[in-house]
């Protein structure tokens, strides 16, 4: 079938959507994603996702589009089970289940009290693998869960009883378009970041793909905070499928960018550089520096990674510019780095007090050392990496 509409009902209010062949294919493609362990989790969710983006994108906005990006669900789904899709400026979580029960809903902890991973309104979605289709069953908001749901220790789940979950799909895109002032989201609380060491002790831990349901396997505050954080997420991520380290700077420019990276948009980029005392362009020296591309608010901007000084005693450039040659970075615009463990340090930042063409930070770090980057306002599809130096 070319489009996504409902194949058939149960009920009036319940939504069918056909599963594409081409998501199936594209399943058993990405099965090695995933530790042995949680290789179905991450099936359920793909089979999900695969039917109900689509319907989004048809119903409510062509611009319907996973969190934070199609590259980082894999090291979501290999921990937790769900995935969040934006929708203009609301956030849906698909909660996807084999369970033909539909008496209630349960929704993972990360993803009602973590407040970077919360939702406006959760799709209970019951997957039928061997049938080829989804039954989008009902659906509740943020403010619902946390004030009517029941919270369960064991399983570190928000369950809703049936009788509190709309369950005719139709309520939902009026909702969307004519109750745009409702309350959907109730308070949340940040978790405070953790110590390195200790984040650096849970993923060597949690590491261990043995380790069937990592989630439970320590106290939500440490496991909240851990998730909170995109780079040790991603860290945990890799080293439960025994990958090596992803993120090295210097190995990206020795050997080329990983494929990890790669997805998220970095790249290798040749620089003409000219040193000092130079008057000719052949003695103009091409720099590799590394380079990926963000989208702000409507616009293509770059960040840059530029080596600088000898090998022996290099420091570090970080610049962003904007992607059009002779376009300027608008004003209030902020460059910051920070440490593995998000603290700042002296001269992390740059701002832009009025059109510049460039923002940039020069840092000195140590072999091993790990940094993160910030632009303010947010990139879209931003989730926090660690690079290593």
């Amino acid at each position: 079938m070319t489009t996504n509409t409902p194949i058939l009902s149960f009920a009036s209010t319940d939504l069918i959507l056909e599963i594409p062949t081409t998501v199936e294919h594209q399943v058993h493609l990405h099965s090695q994603s995933f530790a042995n362990s949680t290789s179905y989790q991450g099936y359920i969710n793909q089979l999900c996702l695969g039917a109900v983006l689509p319907w989004l994108q048809e119903d409510f906005t062509p611009q319907a589009k996973v969190w934070p990006d199609t590259a980082a669900l894999s090291s979501f789904w290999e921990l937790v089970n769900g995935t969040a899709i934006t929708v203009n400026a609301t956030r849906f979580i698909l909660v996807p289940s084999e369970n033909i029960d539909s008496s209630e809903l349960r929704v993972p902890q990360e993803w009602v009290d973590l407040p970077s991973w919360a939702g406006d309104y959760y799709l209970a979605v019951q997957v039928e693998p061997d049938e080829g289709y989804v039954r989008v069953w009902g659906y509740c908001s943020h403010a619902q869960l946390k004030t009517k749901g029941d919270y369960d220790p064991g399983d570190r789940t928000y369950a809703l009883n049936e009788a509190d979950i709309i369950t005719d799909i139709n309520i939902l895109n009026v909702a969307q378009e004519f109750c745009a002032d409702e309350v959907k989201r109730a308070a949340t609380v940040d978790l405070p970041t953790l110590p390195q060491t200790q984040a650096e002790n849970l993923i060597t831990r949690l590491g261990n793909p043995e380790i069937i349901t990592p989630r439970l396997a320590v106290p939500f505050p440490l496991w909240g905070g851990l998730m909170a954080h995109g780079g040790w997420r991603q860290r945990l991520y890799e080293q439960r499928l025994g990958l090596p380290e992803q993120r090295s700077v210097v190995q990206w420019l020795h050997s080329g960018v990983t494929q990890i990276a790669a997805a998220t948009g970095w790249g290798k980029l040749n620089l003409q550089l000219s040193p000092v005392g130079a008057r000719s362009v052949e003695e103009r020296q091409p720099e590799i520096s590394l380079s990926r591309q963000l989208a702000i608010a409507g616009q293509l901007y770059e960040l840059l990674i530029i080596p600088q000084g000898q090998p022996n005693t290099r420091h570090w450039r970080f610049e962003l510019r904007h992607a059009t040659i002779g376009a300027a970075i608008p004003g209030g615009f902020k460059l910051r780095l920070l440490t593995e463990d998000l603290k700042p340090f002296p001269n992390n930042e740059d701002i832009a007090t009025t059109a510049v063409d460039k923002l940039y930070i020069e840092v000195a770090l140590e072999p091993g050392e790990g940094i993160v980057w910030e632009v303010e306002p947010l990139p879209d599809n931003y989730d926090r990496e660690i690079l290593r130096f």
